[in-house]
């Protein structure tokens, strides 16, 4: 199904409910019933994470990034797909197995202290703080030639690509100085990897440490154990960091925002103490950062330049790129300092239609922008626009007091029609100038297409197809690919209804027509991120 204008504005089924329900883990792969025809040369595994269990004994998840981290599958070899999804072995999973109830706090469910206790131990379970998560629901990723499941703590996960097997766990502590990093690093053709933390910085107030993974060393050793800091930045505010959840790299340059979203450090550390806090009370949307605004900054080895503009959530940034003497920054931006995260409570996400759409209203409207930051600034030019370039309306003003207002040029906006979960030819184009983005449509929160959008003219084709809720497309290069578009894109699908209601959907980038499917008779619930390993 494919469609310039295609928007099914309605879910009178209202099957999006069973993305958001627990499954079963599978005790060996499951073959696919495949349709069309898979490209002869795409032969390898389409690695996806995303929560799998939704509830323990008694007790019920409450935010969408709760759930028990669950690895999925899709295999293609010699035109054959298996299936194949396994729960990740962490802590957090484990000890709720063993103890039947949530035994460490997550992003928005609070553990409480073992009721079997006495009153005293109890209360000093309390005192003791946090036991931070390792629930690796966000993505997964190769470090060196091992590959690792993350959320967004100071813990990765170790696991087999093949058997889906959890190794071990990592606390990146040990090696780095920093509370977590984003579950989206940048990597280069040689495999270094690069990544972005918040930490404490000097005088114990917080900054962002930029942090960078060499490719595997000759003697095979473990990457993560030569992990390096390449640049403190300090915080705008002192205790009060921004949340980063990724961030933009060009050839000379680090992009990142902080935006008015804040950690509050104090109720972080505090929060522990009384009864039933989450990571999601620590959150605060700041009004006050100069009027609620968010500050883009790009980082050189040399120089840190700071942009002011208004305020936005960020979760995703799509490319970065310089061209002549300006930093093009491309984002999936949502208005305004409220949390979006917010709005993701699993109560919100599994309501009737008409009642997800009423709570979609009120949350802040998300829309594609592109940034442009200059480099080279002068004194005498206050007041004007300073971008030169003939292809955007995005602009740069230089104020008296010396800060630099940005305006964006809005790429992609519907009403409560978002273009996030976004992609690339990244091996072509990360850090290059470029023309097409891939991304996941969500329709009031709810993932109900595949949308390709070039940034350059503003056109879009859609992939979309009734009762049909699809998940990130990732893009697979054809061999030998000359062109920016040509290859597949590859999403797991969910069709709740159908007999077979599980699938890996194959497009043609290029104009997002079907290829191919490969069905299984299963559900599988909704994933947020993965890798394609050929």
């Amino acid at each position: 199904m494919m469609s310039h204008r295609s928007r099914f504005q309605t879910h009178p089924a209202a099957s999006y409910k069973k993305i958001f329900e627990s499954v079963e883990e599978l005790n060996e792969p499951i073959p696919a019933v495949i349709t069309g025809v898979i490209p002869s040369w795409l032969g390898g595994s389409l690695l996806r994470m995303g929560p799998g269990l939704f509830e323990v004994g008694d007790e019920h998840f409450q935010h969408l990034f709760d759930g028990q981290a669950l690895i999925h599958k899709f295999d293609l070899k010699n035109g054959q797909v298996t299936y194949y999804r396994k729960f990740i072995r962490t802590d957090a999973y484990v000890r709720a197995m063993t103890e039947n109830r949530v035994v460490i706090t997550e992003f928005g469910t609070a553990a409480y202290p073992d009721p079997c206790k006495n009153i005293f131990s109890r209360f000093f379970t309390y005192f003791r703080g946090i036991e931070v998560t390792d629930n690796c629901l966000v993505n997964v990723y190769p470090i060196g030639e091992d590959f690792y499941a993350v959320t967004e703590t100071n813990y990765i996960t170790k696991v087999d690509p093949d058997s889906l097997e959890t190794l071990k766990k990592v606390d990146l502590c040990k090696y780095l100085s920093v509370n977590g990093v984003t579950a989206h690093p940048h990597t280069e053709r040689d495999g270094t990897l690069y990544n972005i933390g918040n930490c404490f910085g000097k005088n114990m107030s917080l900054a962002y440490n930029i942090v960078k993974i060499p490719p595997v060393p000759k003697d095979k050793s473990d990457p993560i154990e030569k992990s390096q800091v390449l640049v403190q930045l300090p915080s705008s505010e002192r205790l009060k960091p921004s949340y980063v959840h990724s961030f933009g790299m060009t050839d000379n340059y680090f992009v990142f925002v902080e935006q008015p979203v804040k950690i509050n450090l104090l109720k972080f550390l505090s929060a522990w103490s009384f009864r039933g806090a989450t990571y999601m009370d620590c959150f605060e949307p700041n009004a006050s950062m100069g009027v609620g605004r968010s500050v883009l900054e790009c980082w050189s080895y040399k120089h840190l330049h700071k942009f002011r503009t208004s305020a936005f959530n960020l979760f995703h940034h799509i490319n970065a790129y310089e061209d002549e003497g300006f930093i093009v920054v491309d984002l999936c931006a949502w208005k305004g300092h409220e949390f979006v995260y917010n709005y993701l409570y699993l109560a919100n996400v599994k309501e009737e239609w008409e009642e997800v759409k009423k709570a979609a209203a009120r949350a802040p409207q998300p829309e594609v922008r592109r940034y442009v930051l200059p480099l080279d600034i002068h004194r005498e030019d206050r007041g004007k626009n300073l971008v030169s370039l003939s292809y955007t309306t995005a602009t740069a003003v230089l104020h008296s007091d010396g800060t630099i207002w940005l305006e964006p040029e809005v790429l992609f906006s519907g009403p409560r029609q978002a273009f996030e979960f976004p992609q690339i030819n990244y091996s072509k184009c990360c850090g290059k100038k470029y023309s097409f983005a891939y991304g996941l449509g969500l329709n009031h929160f709810i993932p109900d297409r595949i949308v390709k959008l070039n940034v350059q003219t503003k056109e879009t084709w859609v992939w979309q197809e009734e009762d049909s809720y699809p998940s990130e497309p990732l893009f697979v290069p054809s061999p030998g690919a000359t062109e920016e578009d040509d290859g597949v894109l590859l999403s797991i699908v969910v069709k709740p209804g159908a007999q077979r209601p599980g699938s890996l959907l194959v497009l043609d980038a290029r104009n997002l027509t079907e290829l191919a499917r490969a069905e299984v008779n299963t559900i599988i619930p909704i994933t947020l991120h993965g890798t394609y390993k050929p």
